[in-house]
């Protein structure tokens, strides 16, 4: 079992930034990978970033060269800086795991935090 813990959602003005956490129960580098999904409202919910093994990382297009999916082992967690916000960034931001626990793959996801980008 692994619970996640997301915190630093808010209101940011256009071109703002804001620094999404996601805290873990266990150490993170038992976790096959680790991700970022977001959804808003009428939608359905989007992969924004993983990372998985080492550190290789993976982007949707619509946030590459804005957003960075980072980890720190020493704390458990994950983070996403979110740099030059749009409007459409505005969603529930969803922190996701996958561990693989004697041979079956579980997938945990956090409760969410909500991200609003508006003047």
């Amino acid at each position: 079992q692994v619970q996640l813990v997301e915190s630093g959602g808010g209101l940011v003005q256009p071109g703002g930034s804001l620094r999404l956490s996601c805290a873990a129960s266990r150490t993170i580098f038992v976790l096959n990978a680790m991700g970022w999904y977001r959804q808003a409202p009428g939608t359905q919910r989007e992969l924004v970033a993983t990372i998985v093994g080492r550190g290789s990382t993976n982007y949707a297009d619509s946030v590459k060269g804005r957003f960075t999916i980072s980890r720190h082992s020493a704390n458990n967690t994950l983070y996403l800086q979110m740099n030059s916000l749009k409007p459409e960034d505005t969603a529930v931001y969803y922190c996701n795991a996958l561990y693989n626990q004697y041979g079956t793959l579980y997938e945990y996801w956090g409760q969410g935090t909500q991200v609003t980008v508006s003047s």
